[in-house]
């Protein structure tokens, strides 16, 4: 994830976000589960790259593999 998801105890309680900013990644989760596009993500949300989407995509994608791991 390069980076692009970070977590701050006092942004967004302490949620994961993209690069520090106030974009929690459950936000970009949510968007894109409502049928946006990331073109429309990134007008909505101009200081968001297409990269940023990416680590958001991959950082759930972990976080599941994770709890599937706690589970078995």
């Amino acid at each position: 994830m390069d980076g692009r998801i970070t977590i701050e105890l006092g942004k967004r309680g302490g949620q994961p976000c993209v690069r520090g900013m106030r974009i929690a990644v459950a936000d970009v989760l949510e968007y894109l589960s409502h049928g946006a596009s990331r073109e429309q993500l990134m007008e909505d949300f101009t200081e968001l790259e297409r990269e940023d989407i990416n680590a958001c995509l991959a950082f759930a994608a972990h976080r599941e593999r994770h709890l599937q791991s706690m589970a078995s």
